[in-house]
């Protein structure tokens, strides 16, 4: 609590605005921190006992002013368990985030189609998830002003049917479904991929850890969106790599950041 307190704090010094948006940028969508107007940025290097990423693509700040005419904080880069960080550490700014003034989380993500009917470059509104990694941020002492000891995760990502109508409204095409997370940092085996298929529609590193915090901070809005950077079918010899996350990314970038500031102008 100390270190969140601490880091939410030299954040506010740093800042001359209240964001009521974050947003978390996943591998190669740190440009959509691009649209934000009249900017601030902050280094995590410069954050006192504050986490570092050590992924391709990620630039390691918080970008602090406004879409839309609303006021945001965008993390380009997150924390990943793989890294060797804690889940604790993963959930860290989510609470910042909370302390901060924001209301409402939009959670972005690159991940691997599990879908069939999925196409690369599918922006896929998640609607659901499965925590296959073995962990929970929640693990150890509750906090009581930070949420209830057992929250319930129904509903948690609680705007779907809202992305989905100005997704149409602005022209973006997007599919919905369950994502599936899993520590990495390998990629899933043919055999893992054909058995998640069963349970979910696309499977990735992140994010879950990130809504479980939202969703016990209270957060009144939660959205999420994964970028299709390629599709499994359980049966191909193709070996996925990173360079088609950045690509697929690359390739969003104009539909995505034009969806992201509809969604930010009406949560």
């Amino acid at each position: 609590m100390q270190k969140i307190t601490k880091t939410a704090e030299f954040i506010k010094q740093k800042i001359d605005i209240v964001p009521e948006i974050a947003l978390i940028l996943g591998s190669g969508l740190g440009s959509i921190a691009d649209i934000i107007e009249d900017k601030q940025i902050i280094d995590y290097k410069d954050i006192p006992d504050f986490p570092v990423s050590l992924v391709e693509g990620h630039k390691n700040r918080f970008v602090i002013g406004k879409i839309s005419g609303k006021n945001v904080i965008a993390m380009q880069g997150r924390f990943h368990y793989y890294e060797g960080y804690s889940m604790q550490d993963i959930a860290m700014p989510i609470r910042v985030f909370k302390k901060l003034g924001v209301k409402s989380l939009l959670v972005t993500n690159a991940a691997g189609g599990l879908n069939p009917n999925f196409e690369v470059g599918n922006l896929m509104v998640i609607n659901d998830h499965i925590n296959f990694m073995g962990d929970n941020p929640l693990m150890g002492k509750n906090f009581d002003e930070l949420g209830p000891r057992f929250p319930a995760m129904t509903g948690a990502y609680n705007k779907v049917d809202f992305i989905r109508e100005y997704a149409i409204e602005v022209n973006v095409p997007v599919v919905t479904g369950c994502y599936l997370a899993l520590t990495g940092p390998c990629y899933e085996t043919p055999a893992e991929q054909r058995m998640y298929r069963n349970f979910a529609d696309a499977v990735g590193m992140s994010t879950v850890p990130e809504v479980i915090t939202a969703k016990h901070c209270g957060y009144e809005n939660i959205l999420g969106i994964s970028l299709i950077t390629n599709v499994h079918t359980g049966t191909s010899h193709l070996i996925p790599n990173h360079e088609e996350v950045v690509e697929a990314a690359e390739k969003a970038k104009p539909y995505f950041k034009k969806l992201v500031m509809k969604l930010i102008q009406k949560v």
